[in-house]
């Protein structure tokens, strides 16, 4: 049930995606009734909680390294979730008839959808790295909702700078998960929870506390990263209303409610988060007071209300908690609430300004009601849920702080006033006479799009006079799976009787009240636009100043470390390879000179011969470059030998079949280079500085192959742990199906390796085609097959050589195509016998490539394509389904990802088979190979006479040219 209730917000949101862009009503709907199943899912699961239970599932992944899928429901979890899907449901209702047809609402319901799955994930979490994976999508998530309306500059501001500031501290946050998860021994939740003495006594205690409150600080906008949440607001207003109210700002708090039995308790803990929730709490109300935007003033307000909490929290006393799990849920409430009422003025109205707007109870009456109530329960008047939670914040505060203290109280109350005073603002817009000059005529919306507005409202009515009945057993649960089974003695009466935090209530209502009258008529606060003694403190502009610094610093280092040019590059890369080799010099010499005293006589001669190819094919490649191609692949032959005499026949196979493709490749490739220099400039003689810079060279390439070479040595002839031999050849067969220990290694034991570097193979063939596609030559331009160049220009047909030529290639062509069957056969018989003998669906697929680069070179690409109907994105598309298709299967049936199994078939006349998963797996292997080898050719084939023109050519030609029509040029040469 966890695992889809997880997956069911991700479902809806691949289908909203798939929708088109401009469909309203589809991916609305399919939103709406993916929350609402998940919303009654989560629903069902109170009554077993609430008796003690904690449903759990568990997945394994990576249990060697203590990674595993685990997602458990307490009291907590279901409370963070029920807001997520509960405010998310009236939160879709609302954004049907918020957001403009002009708009592309398929990908904000998609983009909402994948939010919406990110925040359950981090909630329902029960390993610490899990959580931490889920942490960032949520940045991910919210960037591309914060930035929806991306024509415009301050969205694409306020999405880098949330994104920015986020993801910073999730990365602190993930240092200080691997720390928490070494100190407890585990990453499991429940066992770091556990270890809570263990991780407080432990020296590495406080760089991890430091690190998580990193990350719980800058999610929760918490002093000093308080600033990117204002500039979120360019978000579209049910965006705002969701992620400030329940989810993202909410996350920082659910960390700090999670792991407070591991790390609460500490000086460290309480002077951290109530320092920074004192500085944020007074700054976010503050500043809300002076704001004009009306989303601007919710922003503040919500900054102060985090502040709040993150006070509950730092005082760390079980009663703290439990007024810190109120409060987060009333201001969930009262805060979605609030944002949608802004959302309908804006609407209705045109504007957000509060200088502008006034008298909008007289026009949109309903909603002036509501957004009244609403901000009572902001401000803490009795009879709301906000005054239930702020009267036990007073209590706390007063508690705690004590004669000792006594400025927890005092910042409480001044907290109180504040939000007194920008409450009394926010809802000024409703009174006095109604503004004449607005950019649209004010009006109620549609009524269902009021009807989230009402729950909410209602809900803060209801908690605020029957608090016990409404959400007393809920936050039982909720403080239960934090504080234990014992819970502090609390009550959730309306009324305690006159004592101290109903003073200081009394005494915040009244000075706000007092405070609002005097700045509303002595200082003018419709035109101010600047905050009183904190108008300097601007934390986005030391953002951007900081941003500013490090991209000049990035821009001076590249300009001084940076070139265009290749040589330098290489240069650097050779003197790492002289200098690391060089830091290991003794054991080098030590694993080297026994093993150079022991070296075969033939061997080295071999290695002579492959060092003086290479050695060649430097000295040619300026001057003749196929030569230099041919003697790179004498370099190979040599590899490939040195596998076979190595007793490594499935790695020298691969060689061999790797060195033909290429070769045919590089020798399209060739034709993109420019020209090679002329021998005018050969001939002349180098200056001295030629002479010094290609010497430094010729040294430094020297060394550092020698030095890379005798490292290389050294470790390939080191020997092994006999443990990780044995245990290969022993569990080959009986846990991979075959003995070939090679091919069961690619595609059993590291298939996941092997998924990975097919997936980087597709990533990079397509990559070569959607860069050269471009570059696409005009039909005219493409020289045709030397076989038709006969029938088009008569200049040809007149020669005998040519014709001699052409017949001799003709017959070439009979031969060559015959090669494609026998060939195919081959390459299936490689493929079948791979898991058991040298073979696999690498080497296939690089025989066949082979067998269609013969075919190719005969009659170019335009026959292999329209004869043998080949479509290599197909191809490729089809062979990574077969990959992950193995892996997907293997965790369907309980299995890890990509756990290999073996089927035996009975077959007539065949008899008894065994056919291992893996063999699908490796189907998608030879695709994959197959695929990208001939949509590179396709790519560079294409291309490779774009500056050739032959006279009389069609324009009906084909677009393509076979390898042997092309007379020998200065180029390739």
């Amino acid at each position: 049930m966890l695992l889809l209730l997880v997956l069911l917000p991700f479902g809806a949101a691949f289908m909203a995606a798939c929708m088109p862009s401009g469909s309203r009503h589809r991916p609305a709907a399919v939103s709406a009734l993916a929350t609402l199943a998940a919303l009654i899912l989560a629903a069902a699961q109170f009554d077993p909680i609430a008796a003690g239970e904690v449903p759990k599932e568990y997945h394994p992944w990576l249990p060697t390294f203590g990674l595993d899928i685990i997602l458990r429901m307490d009291g907590l979890a279901w409370v963070f979730t029920m807001m997520v899907l509960g405010i998310g449901v009236l939160v879709l209702l609302y954004a049907r008839y918020y957001m403009s047809k002009r708009d592309p609402v398929a990908r904000f319901y998609a983009c909402i959808m994948a939010f919406m799955g990110a925040m359950l994930g981090v909630v329902l979490s029960g390993n610490l790295i899990q959580l931490v994976v889920f942490w960032e999508l949520t940045s991910v998530t919210s960037f591309l909702l914060i930035g929806y309306w991306q024509e415009r500059n301050d969205a694409r501001r306020g999405a880098r700078m949330a994104f920015t500031v986020t993801t910073i501290g999730g990365l602190c946050m993930l240092a200080g998960m691997l720390l928490l998860g070494q100190m407890a021994g585990s990453y499991e939740l429940e066992k770091v929870l556990a270890a809570g003495n263990i991780i407080r006594a432990h020296d590495w205690y406080l760089p991890a506390l430091v690190l998580v409150l990193l990350g719980a600080l800058t999610k929760s906008a918490q002093f000093p990263f308080h600033f990117w949440l204002p500039h979120a607001m360019a978000a579209p207003t049910p965006v705002s209303a969701y992620l400030h109210s329940a989810t993202m700002v909410k996350a920082g708090v659910f960390l700090l409610m999670r792991l407070w039995p591991a790390l609460a308790g500490t000086e460290a803990w309480f002077w951290i988060l109530a320092g920074a929730g004192v500085c944020t709490l007074l700054i976010g109300s503050l500043f809300a007071i002076f704001q004009h935007d009306m989303k601007g003033l919710l922003a503040y307000s919500t900054i102060s209300h985090l502040g709040l909490i993150t006070i509950l929290m730092g005082i760390g006393t079980p009663l703290s908690v439990v007024a810190a799990i109120f409060h987060t849920m009333n201001h969930a409430v009262f805060k979605a609430s609030l944002f949608m009422a802004v959302g309908i003025v804006d609407h209705e109205s045109g504007t957000r300004d509060m200088r502008l707007l006034r008298g909008l109870r007289r026009a949109m009456p309903h909603t002036a009601a509501l957004a009244i109530v609403a901000s009572a329960a902001m401000a803490g008047v009795p009879l709301m849920n906000g005054f239930l939670s702020k009267e036990m914040f007073f209590a706390e505060t007063m508690i705690v702080g004590g004669l000792d203290n006594w400025w927890m109280s005092v910042v409480a109350v001044l907290m109180g006033i504040f939000s007194v005073v920008y409450s009394l603002r926010f809802i000024s817009v409703f009174f006095g006479p109604l503004a004449r000059d607005l950019p649209e005529t004010p009006h109620e919306p549609a009524r269902w799009m009021r009807v989230p507005i009402e729950c909410l409202v209602l809900l803060c009515i209801a908690v605020g006079v029957m608090p016990e009945r409404v959400i007393g057993r809920i936050l039982e649960v909720a403080a239960g799976a934090v504080l234990g089974p014992t819970l502090p003695e609390y009550s959730l009466a309306i009324w305690h009787g006159v004592n101290l935090p109903l003073m200081m209530s009394v005494a915040a209502l009244g000075g706000g009240v007092l405070v609002y009258l005097l700045l509303r008529n002595r200082f003018e606060l419709r035109e101010r636009d600047r905050v009183p003694l904190l108008h300097r403190l601007k934390g986005a502009q030391m953002y951007e100043s900081t941003m500013l610094a490090l991209s000049s610093g990035a821009a001076w280092l590249l300009r001084v470390t940076g070139t265009r040019r290749l040589q330098p590059q290489l240069l650097v890369l050779m003197c790492a390879m002289v200098a690391v080799p060089l830091l290991l010099a003794r054991p080098v010499h030590d694993l080297v000179t026994p093993s150079l005293l022991d070296a075969d006589p033939l061997f080295a001669m071999l290695w002579l011969i492959g060092a003086g190819c290479a050695v060649a094919a430097a000295w040619q490649a300026k001057y003749h470059r196929l030569t230099a191609l041919a003697l790179v692949g004498g370099t190979g032959m040599v590899t490939s030998i040195t596998f076979l005499w190595l007793s490594a026949p499935d790695l020298a196979l691969t060689q061999l079949m790797v060195e033909t493709v290429t070769t045919v490749l590089i020798l399209l490739g060739l034709r993109w280079l420019p020209p090679r220099f002329q021998p005018e400039y050969l001939k002349g003689r180098l200056p001295l500085g030629s002479w010094l810079r290609r010497s430094r060279d010729l040294l430094v390439a020297a060394f550092g192959g020698l030095a890379l070479a005798a490292a290389s040595y050294a470790v390939l002839t080191r020997p092994g742990p006999a443990s990780l031999r044995e245990f290969f050849v022993a569990h080959a067969l009986p846990e991979g199906g075959g003995a070939n220990v090679v091919n069961v290694l690619l595609v059993d034991f590291r298939s996941f390796d092997t998924m990975g570097e097919i997936t980087v193979l597709s990533a990079v063939a397509l990559t070569v085609y959607a860069l050269l596609r471009r570059f696409r030559p005009a039909p005219e331009s493409i020289a045709i097959p030397i076989q038709q160049a006969s029938d088009v220009d008569p200049a040809v047909s007149q020669k005998p050589a040519r014709q001699a030529r052409d017949g001799y290639l003709m017959v070439q062509a009979v031969y060559l195509r015959l090669l494609l069957p026998v060939m195919g056969v081959i390459a299936v018989y490689f493929f079948m016998r791979g898991h058991n003998l040298p073979g696999g669906g690498f080497v296939a697929g690089l025989i066949f490539a082979t067998a269609l680069i013969v075919q190719y070179m005969v009659a170019g690409t335009d026959w292999v394509e329209s004869h043998l109907r080949l479509r290599p994105h197909r191809w490729i598309c089809l062979g990574l389904l077969c990959a992950c298709g193995t892996g997907i299967g293997a965790w369907l049936f309980g299995y890890p990802f990509l756990t290999s199994h073996t089927a035996h078939l009975t077959l007539p006349l065949l008899g008894e088979l065994h056919l291992p998963s893996a063999f699908v797996f490796d189907l998608g292997v030879f695709l994959v190979v197959v695929g990208t080898t001939m949509l590179i050719l396709v790519a560079l084939a294409h291309q490779s006479l774009r500056s050739r023109r032959m006279p009389g050519a069609a324009a009906s030609a084909p677009r393509s040219t076979s390898l042997s029509s092309l007379a020998p040029t200065k180029e390739i040469q």
